[in-house]
């Protein structure tokens, strides 16, 4: 079966960096749009980014475009978020996703992920 395995995150100081990672088993990786979403205590889940087949296609979430980056290594069925000058209010559980709807069209809703890791806890202190 697909699984989705989140690593990399943290605790980590205001304006420090990490990276997330996330490595798919059980699927053609190099088919799926992957995507990076994230949820704080209270919150609703909410989009970071998301990556097309070959990583042409990338779209980022305004409240953190310009500090994170997404991008993926299809040889090693893995995906990435590199988050530079974090802030506290990046403290969430990052989820990494894939999009199983069989298109090259990311998105930022949600729904049409069906696969969804464990998540991976982000802590940011000021």
């Amino acid at each position: 079966q697909v699984q989705l395995v989140e690593s990399g995150g943290g605790l980590v100081q205001a304006g420090g960096s990490l990276r997330l990672s996330c490595a798919a088993s059980g699927l053609t990786f190099s088919r799926y749009v992957m995507g990076w979403f994230r949820q704080a205590p209270g919150k609703e889940r909410e989009f970071v980014a998301t990556i097309s087949w070959r990583g042409g296609t990338k779209l980022i979430a305004d409240s953190v475009k310009g500090r994170f980056t997404i991008s993926r290594d299809n040889a090693k069925n893995t995906v990435y978020l590199q988050m530079n000058s974090l802030k506290p209010e990046d403290t969430a559980v990052y989820y990494c996703a894939a999009d199983g709807r069989g298109t090259n069209f990311p998105s930022r809703g949600s729904m049409g992920y069906g696969y969804w890791g464990q998540g991976t806890q982000v802590t940011v202190s000021s």
